[in-house]
């Protein structure tokens, strides 16, 4: 909670004179992964709700499905045709769309990813995302506390997003094992580890049923897999409904990153052991409000203190706290949550 007032209350230094562009003819583009995802969905919610606020034209793009880079590309081609004077994107393939947002940034627009940087990283103006490495070791310190001194026996199953790896995924993933105390190889990718304790990785696409794919191909591999890392909340849901299947729903810990509602309230039910919760709305409206001070003074955002991107917090929930692990409890991470 202090990060996110922190956040707040920094905000109004972000938008500098954003206040007078209601007058002024403005329009931005807001560019997700996809359209039906919770996440995404409260990301146009509070970016919509930001430029209704601030007199803004917000049109919204989103792919197909999670990694439909094609359509994201069109949507920036789209933006710069129209005027638009600034982008906020959660990019599918994050390097593949550095060409794109480059064009864009040479057209005048500033771009702004959210929750997903870009790779690189400066390839957009800002980003307002998630500390996702944090979320990932912060779920994965809670794992290993819970198990004890049986996390050095794990048999733990990745769940990962997609096999372009983009930065959300490995950042998720990498920052898990770190806290589960899993030494890194290549700390920018998954699937390079030599640790015993992993069976292994697969994709999910972000979704139900794709963790439900994922989760069936590594219990093929190893049906005692007992601790598993997912992307986000929909593919635990799936992991868990693969798990069931075979009666072995009771007695293994999932863990995930997302914080929205459902993942909350299947953290309350035991579906999830503990999530690190993040603030997609939070992440759009100041993206708008920084939009607005590009076009009210060419103002750009600034960075949070000694990190290379502007963070919007994470917190842990569960209802089974861990020792020398921060958290809430399912009560302050409803009051918290989304979708």
């Amino acid at each position: 909670m202090k990060k996110l007032l922190t956040a707040t209350a920094i905000s109004v230094a972000l938008i500098g004179g954003a206040g007078s562009v209601s007058a002024m003819d403005v329009s931005a583009c807001l560019i997700t992964k996809t359209e039906t995802n919770p996440f995404f969905v409260k990301m146009r919610e509070g970016a919509s709700a930001k430029a209704d606020e601030m007199g803004i034209t917000l049109r919204s793009y989103a792919g197909k499905i999670d990694g439909d880079h094609e359509s994201q590309v069109a949507a920036i081609e789209t933006c710069i045709a129209d005027g638009a004077k600034g982008i906020l994107i959660t990019a599918s393939d994050t390097a593949s769309i550095v060409s794109s947002v480059t064009q864009a940034r040479e057209a005048g627009l500033l771009v702004i990813a959210l929750d997903t940087p870009l790779d690189p990283i400066d390839a957009a103006d800002a980003t307002f995302a998630t500390d996702n490495f944090l979320a990932g070791e912060l779920i994965g310190k809670w794992a290993a506390a819970t198990l004890g001194d049986e996390a050095a026996n794990a048999k733990i199953g990745m769940l990962d997003l997609a096999v372009s790896q983009p930065t959300v995924g490995v950042l998720r993933d990498q920052g898990f094992m770190q806290g589960f105390g899993i030494d890194l190889a290549d700390p920018n990718k998954w699937g390079d580890e030599s640790d015993p304790r992993i069976v292994g990785h697969d994709v999910t696409a972000g979704n139900e049923e794709g963790g439900r794919k994922a989760m069936e191909n590594l219990l093929a591999i190893d049906p005692m897999i007992n601790v598993v890392y997912t992307i986000n909340e929909p593919a635990a849901a799936g992991a868990y409904e693969a798990l069931k299947a075979i009666g072995r729903e009771n007695d293994v810990l999932i863990v995930s990153v997302d914080g929205g509602c459902p993942g909350v309230q299947n953290v309350k039910d035991g579906v999830i052991g503990a999530t690190s919760q993040q603030y997609p709305l939070l992440m759009a409206s100041l993206g708008i409000e920084a939009i607005a001070a590009w076009a009210a003074d060419g103002t750009k955002p600034e960075n949070t203190p000694g990190k290379n991107f502007y963070d919007t917090g994470v917190s842990l929930v569960t209802d089974q706290p861990a020792e020398g692990v921060d958290s809430i409890d399912t009560t302050e991470g409803t009051n918290l949550c989304w979708g």
